[in-house]
């Protein structure tokens, strides 16, 4: 199973990212700080329900479209893990617009945008500094995952549509790719992960796959990233995805 010592995990209050949190601070090695972000921290009832009666689990307040105050946040998450840094990065906040080519519109593009590709690019560049200074325990991971769909593989597009929520998660790709070709020397892994279809409320309820199922093979398919696959675009059993 995926080990970590300091961990961040982005819309945190629900669904994938909530489950992540979930199994994330119960992993053996427990973590030291696993912290997770929402818009709405008083709001996320289950994510308060989990840092009751976790000593490792931190709630702290983001809008991944709030990129003036990524330095506020930056400080405020460097105050919790000090010297271990962040090993861990799991850019998952993310919104789905599947509009068709008569309903999109400028907006659902840029948005889409904002959230699933350009947030993520540059949360990695905020933490870089703190990326780079973990990794001190025998084991431990330097992992950035961003989470990737399989609608974002041009060779398998065969029914169109889902404008925003496709051409932002192409996007997203290139950015792990890029992203895994530039810190490869720091020893910093990039992958972009599809969770599958799940039970959430993006993914509704004939999702054949619960929320819990998705993330524990997610883990474990992390747990294995390696040069081989630093860079691509992974299925949540560990296939790689054509892009």
């Amino acid at each position: 199973m995926l080990r970590t010592t300091c961990c961040l995990i982005t819309g945190a209050n629900r669904g994938i990212g909530l489950e992540f949190v979930r199994q994330i601070i119960n992993l053996n090695p427990k973590p030291i700080n696993v912290i997770a972000t929402c818009r709405n921290p008083d709001k996320a009832e289950e994510l308060r329900k989990l840092k009751s009666s976790s000593t490792n689990l931190h709630i702290v307040q983001l809008d991944v479209r709030d990129f003036p105050n990524y330095d506020k946040f930056y400080s405020q998450v460097n105050s919790i893990v000090g010297s271990n840094g962040l090993d861990l990065l799991i850019n998952n906040a993310g919104i789905a617009q599947f509009k068709t080519l008569n309903q999109v519109t400028p907006t659902d593009m840029l948005e889409s945008y904002e959230v699933n590709t350009v947030a993520p690019l540059l949360l990695t560049k905020t933490f870089l500094p703190l990326l780079k200074s973990s990794g001190k325990d025998e084991g431990s991971t330097k992992l950035i995952v961003n989470m990737g769909t399989t609608v974002a593989s041009i060779e398998q597009n065969n029914q169109g549509g889902m404008y925003p929520y496709r051409a932002s998660k192409v996007a997203l790709n290139m950015i792990s790719r890029s992203v895994a070709t530039d810190l490869a020397k720091e020893g910093i892994l990039c992958v972009s992960i599809n969770p599958g279809w799940v039970k959430t409320d993006m993914g509704g309820k004939k999702a054949p796959m619960a929320v819990d199922q998705s993330v524990t093979k997610m883990l474990k398919t992390l747990s294995l990233v390696d040069k081989n696959s630093n860079g691509k675009m992974i299925n949540f059993d560990g296939k790689i995805i054509p892009w």
